[in-house]
């Protein structure tokens, strides 16, 4: 049986991509830093399918030792790490130049710091078995900046690009690494919106591109996946 990580698994995006592995029969490790969250969603898992098994971790993955040390755990616990997604991540609404002093680091050790980290713990595991996915959830803002969330823009920029390196450094080992960049997608971001949800991406829409592309064949890789709203970002 194969095992994936999934980061900030508990809600939105994360929470479709962990149901929609759990159906795939992967064993899944999970964190949040929300105890009960991570409790509701072990259950949830294991009766969507009863045969998995579901590690869970409360962690705070703003702190490089508690993203490796769940990648230790995981490792221990469920053995080889087929593929990772790389979901956990902020959104700071703030210009540049209206930042707080701390939202530089916040947002970097946020958005970025665990995929690296994850990427040096596991990827020459993964290059010595010749297989394994990665998966990075970006953003749209990766490629079209929201002057409203400046540094959140650039520390998705960044995600994209360490994905683009992480994909060259892979690919002549039959590992696979995948960029996800959605538009608006109706997460708890915007619950208090009045828009009719047919003016979003679903989160399932994301889980869905990501099993499409994990269960393609041996020797081919999706590089990117956009998905934005049909009738434009909101």
């Amino acid at each position: 049986m194969e095992n994936v990580i999934i980061t900030g698994a508990t809600k939105g995006i994360g929470r479709s991509i962990a149901k929609a592995f759990a159906k795939q029969g992967l064993n899944i490790a999970v964190c949040s830093r929300n105890s009960e969250d991570l409790l509701l969603l072990h259950d949830e898992l294991l009766k969507i399918n009863p045969g998995i098994r579901v590690l869970t971790s409360k962690t705070d993955f703003s702190v490089k030792e508690n993203v490796t040390a769940f990648a230790g755990l995981a490792e221990q616990e469920l053995g080889f790490i087929s593929a990772i997604v790389n979901n956990v991540g902020m959104y700071e609404p703030s210009s540049i130049l209206d930042d707080e002093e701390d939202t530089f680091g916040k947002l970097i050790n946020t958005n970025l710091m665990p995929a690296y980290e994850l990427y040096r713990y596991f990827g020459k595991t993964m290059m010595a078995s010749g297989k394994g996915h990665i998966f990075n959830i970006c953003s749209i803002a990766a490629i079209n900046p929201v002057v409203e969330a400046g540094m959140y823009s650039v520390t998705k920029f960044a995600l994209l690009g360490l994905t683009k390196v992480m994909r060259l450094e892979m690919q002549d080992y039959g590992v696979k690494v995948t960029a996800i960049l959605p538009g608006s997608t109706l997460t708890d971001s915007w619950k208090d919106n009045t828009l009719s949800a047919d003016k979003f991406v679903s989160p399932d829409d994301i889980a869905s591109a990501i099993i499409s592309a994990w269960t393609m064949s041996k020797g081919a890789n999706v590089d990117e996946i956009i998905i934005k709203p049909v009738w434009g970002q909101v």
